[in-house]
């Protein structure tokens, strides 16, 4: 009797304990809990489940408005015993009024392997939502099935592709993981049990640059949003950073609204809404830019905040600042005139930019500005933004003009100018991630960076200085 007793209690005690639980199946998360459970229990699953601990107040009371915002339905009730379910179906999330052909639309990643070059713009295509943003800022990975696993990580490049460090949990039906991730492009992979396999539903992959593939998923930054329209059959946004294609980011009908959302790298960028063939600007956006045939676009700027100035030039009508940041249109970016100055604050992305300014028609330098740099053998104004490195040359202080070059400007003769400042010329710059060759070019006469001391042997037997950017 006393055996029969403990059995009972221990059955009693499972029972309860899968009364909060989190199961992957059937393609969907489905998440059942007590509502007279201890808080911290709720408190513990409802972190497993990705939900704000905000909404578990309102649960509890049996107000379950707040789970459907976050894309939960609650499915069955019985007594304080309450089920809620999440599909993880790509339902309507991108309509398309054709077969939508994935592999025409692959993002070019041609960085170093396995580490996305920048892209202008991203968009997900998933068969199952198994990737998404949790409200803590968190992004959720899940990978349904592969019960038998032992052991299963999430290795990309937000963990330089560690077999260590991302450790799923084992849930039923599936596997997870929460991990912090920047807005951004990412190529991934699970391991299972020390086998590499992209993501099973995601149709995003690229070249891994071994032979194999790796899954892609950009993580969003900013929602088109247009107002209004609330008869219009089908309404676009298409830009500059999708090469104007109409057809491709169709937007998803809400109450009074139409949005959607992407990912877009810094910059600027120019865009328009087409309203069932008819394009149209952003109401909501008061930036405005016409184009060389007359076309008005909204302008949406990303980025770091820079700020042109040119001091002087008090009598000029009409000052303009143009460079590789807008493929130098010259009557597009007009400075405002103050007291003694004309200014422009300009949203880039981080990296190395040309530029000058048009004075009543004129091209100048920046005279403020000693750095320069060439473009089809013209030669401009520089500027990096966000640099990432400083290249130093100590000394020759008798030298005139000393510039930089290497496999960063395909080995530009003229390179990068650098500045004479104290005892050491010097210029910041933004390197993309991987290995970089350089050297400097003083008054004319070729020599590796004596402040270095990693460098390799050329085709010429006169040596390159070698940097290795994370």
């Amino acid at each position: 009797m006393i055996i029969l007793l403990l059995l009972l209690c221990s059955i009693g005690n499972a029972i309860a304990q899968k009364r909060n639980t989190l199961v992957i199946a059937d393609d969907h998360l489905i998440l059942n809990i007590d509502l007279k459970s201890p808080r911290s229990e709720l408190d513990s699953i409802f972190k497993v489940a990705g939900i704000s601990e905000s909404i578990i107040e309102k649960v509890t009371a049996g107000d379950f408005a707040a789970m459907r915002n976050e894309g939960w339905n609650n499915t069955s009730r019985q007594g304080d015993i309450v089920q809620f379910d999440r599909s993880l179906n790509d339902v309507n999330i991108n309509p398309q009024s054709r077969p939508y052909l994935i592999t025409t639309r692959l993002p070019r990643m041609d960085g170093k392997p396995g580490y996305p070059e920048k892209v202008k713009y991203g968009v997900n295509k998933y068969a199952l939502i198994t990737v998404y943003e949790l409200p803590s800022g968190f992004t959720r990975f899940i990978l349904p099935g592969f019960q038998n696993a032992k052991r299963v990580f999430l290795a990309g490049n937000f963990n330089n592709w560690s077999t260590l460090k991302g450790l799923m949990k084992r849930t039923e039906g599936g596997w997870m993981i929460d991990i912090k991730l920047e807005p951004g492009a990412y190529q991934y992979k699970y391991i299972v049990d020390s086998r590499w396999r992209t993501d099973p539903n995601n149709l995003l992959q690229v070249d891994d640059g071994g032979g194999n593939v790796n899954s892609v998923y950009f993580k969003y930054n900013y929602k088109f949003k247009l107002p209004g329209y609330e008869s219009a059959h089908r309404i676009t946004v298409a830009g500059d950073f999708n090469k104007w294609n109409p057809n491709e980011l169709i937007m998803d009908k809400k109450a009074n609204w139409w949005e959607r959302e992407l990912y877009l790298d810094n910059g600027m960028h120019v865009y328009r809404f087409m309203v069932d063939g008819q394009w149209t600007t952003d109401p909501g956006n008061p930036l405005k830019v016409k184009d060389e045939n007359g076309n008005i676009s909204s302008v949406l700027n990303l980025g770091e905040k820079v700020n042109f100035k040119l001091s002087g030039y008090t009598d000029a009508r009409k000052v303009f600042v143009a460079g590789n940041f807008n493929d130098w249109r010259p009557a597009e970016l007009g400075l405002q005139k103050t007291n003694d100055s004309w200014v422009l604050p300009l949203i880039l992305a981080p990296g190395n930019y040309q530029y000058k300014f048009i004075i009543d028609g004129k091209w100048i330098f920046d005279p403020y500005n000693p750095y320069y740099a060439t473009e089809k053998g013209q030669r401009n104004s520089f500027l990096s933004v966000k640099p990432n490195h400083t290249f130093r040359l100590r000394g020759f202080s008798d030298a005139k003009t000393v510039i930089v070059t290497g496999t960063f400007d395909d080995w530009d003769p003229n390179g990068i100018t650098l500045a004479h400042v104290g005892d050491e010329w010097i210029v910041n710059y933004y390197l993309k991630p991987g290995k970089c060759l350089y050297k400097f070019r003083i008054d004319g006469k070729w020599i590796i960076d004596p402040g270095n001391k990693l460098w390799e042997q050329n085709q010429f037997g006169t040596g390159n200085s070698v940097l290795w950017m994370e």
